[in-house]
């Protein structure tokens, strides 16, 4: 055992205990963070204009504060662009995460000098979680690795701003930058292509030991390492023994990243966002990620079908079921208030509170009132791939409304690494396996409403070469699971077998 590893396992100790014991007081704990985000937001703006100092409980915040997605933020935001102090939080924001919305255009997200810390000690509890679960630290006796957007920053009335991926790189402690990879020159870079080659040089004869990053961008890395070697990643890394991914569900992405890898490797999920640092996977022995309940947030859900009413059901953490799809609303200390994620998630657990991520609000489809969402496409795809051994690179769903004269049905845009011999009995078991997801869904086609799904095979690199043409490839961009519209579909048609 070298010396890091040897540091660290106390280390993770101290850090596994208090995660044990904030699992205990999770309730409390959200109740006195928004005491203390009251308190400060009292002397802000927005917190004038919300009579902050005639809030007591969380029933006289919800009738005080709406609920509001970035939009309905930006009025607060621009002032703070302008360069004006104590308008969402104290003083001025540390960073602004920069991202780029589906909905909204760019957003600008503030990070604060008492949320920064939580972006990277959320991630540090996961793997230290991990450590003492399994007493390997092995992980840090060797190189680390983060494929993220560029650490350079521009600035915003005085405001460091870039990517949240590239803020994260700043705050990356000592004991870890001397195995960390690639170069800060590597990580400048912008073209996504251009990174990829760099990065390779520069990893591809070191040790590798812990590779971590949105799985698709995490699967261009690892197939231009196989090509370049002729061998598999864990060949290529025989003490690589930990991935961590966040950002997109990574059930559509295990099989070909394992395929890649070659043997398995521990995965440790993650749940990280511009807004905050959400929920990580603690355990191997259970299902979902924990809530991070003592990290500056304030958690509120709301069921699902309920976000866009005017007069939504609102409910603390002590008052959430398992099995129910709730939209999450966040009040941070970086200054937002009963903001919409618009993130679904769902309880698998309430002793301790864990959550599965299950789709986004503003992705889904009910073009026709079926409300299909993520995670019953995910399930539906990877269940039947699962079960005929094949590989699925990326997918994407849309409605297809009447061609023709025909029914309208859904159009299922599907990446293979071999496409099914014979497709169309494929796609009739996705059909069967959505009916049993989705009683709507179910309804419409034994209605005559729909008729079954219909799968369009994507060339290979076809997602890629469709992100690189809207100038989103690589990073923390990623292709949505539903489109309740045409405009993905539309432009991935280009990107067919055969074209």
């Amino acid at each position: 055992m070298k010396f890091k590893s040897l540091l660290a396992k106390p280390f993770a100790s101290i850090i596994a205990g208090k995660v044990k014991k904030e699992m205990m007081r999770a309730a409390e704990d959200q109740e006195a963070i928004l005491q203390d985000l009251l308190k400060t937001g009292r002397k802000t703006e927005f917190g004038k204009e919300h009579t902050f100092e005639n809030i007591h409980n969380y029933q006289e915040y919800k009738q005080a504060v709406p609920i509001r997605d970035y939009e309905q933020f930006r009025p607060w935001i621009e002032k703070i662009k302008e360069g004006r102090h104590n308008i969402l939080w104290k003083g001025l924001p540390m960073y602004f995460a920069k991202t780029s919305g589906t909905t909204s255009g760019v957003k600008y997200i503030p990070i604060s000098k008492e949320s920064i810390d939580h972006h990277f000690n959320t991630s540090r509890n996961a793997v230290f979680c991990n450590v003492v679960e399994t007493g390997d630290a092995s992980a840090f006796d060797g190189k680390l690795i983060f494929l993220s957007g560029s650490p350079e920053l521009e600035r915003i009335a005085g405001i460091p701003t870039g990517r949240l991926s590239g803020i994260a790189n700043h705050q990356i402690p000592r004991y870890l930058r001397t195995n960390q990879l690639p170069t800060y020159e590597t990580n400048c870079i912008e073209d996504w292509e251009t990174k990829l080659g760099k990065i390779v040089d520069e990893t591809i004869n070191q040790d590798m030991r812990l590779i971590s990053g949105i799985p698709p961008w995490m699967q261009m890395y690892f197939d231009e390492l196989i090509a370049r070697s002729g061998k598999p990643v864990g060949e290529l890394f025989p003490n690589f023994n930990l991935l961590v991914h966040g950002g997109v569900n990574f059930e559509p992405y295990r099989a070909k990243l394992m395929d890649s890898i070659g043997r398995k490797v521990t995965t440790i999920e993650t749940f990280p966002a511009s807004e905050g640092f959400f929920a990580y996977q603690d355990t191997q022995q259970q299902e979902g990620l924990l809530l991070n309940t003592n990290a500056g947030i304030f958690f509120e859900f709301v069921p699902a079908a309920e976000i866009f009413s005017p007069n939504p059901t609102r409910i603390s953490l002590k008052d959430v079921e398992t099995g129910v799809n709730y939209a999450m609303i966040v009040s941070t200390n970086a200054g937002l208030w009963a903001y919409n994620i618009g993130d679904t998630v769902k309880f698998v657990s309430r002793n301790p509170y864990r959550i599965v991520v299950t789709g986004r609000t503003k992705h889904f489809i009910s073009a026709f009132g079926e409300h299909v969402i993520g995670e019953e496409v995910e399930h539906s795809l990877m269940g039947v791939a699962g079960r005929h051994g094949v590989r699925i690179t990326e997918f994407t769903v849309a409605p297809k409304i009447q061609v023709n004269g025909e029914l309208p049905y859904h159009e299922w845009f599907v990446e293979f690494e071999d496409v099914p011999g014979n497709l169309d009995g494929f796609a009739q078991e996705v059909d069967a396996a959505m009916q049993e997801q989705n009683i709507y869904y179910n309804d419409l086609l034994t209605g005559n409403i729909l008729q079954t799904l219909k799968i369009r095979p994507v060339r290979k690199n076809g997602f890629i070469d469709y992100m690189k043409s809207i100038g989103k490839l690589g990073g923390q961009n990623k292709v949505p699971r539903l489109s309740n519209d045409r405009t993905i579909a539309d432009e991935l048609g280009k990107y067919l077998e055969g074209r």
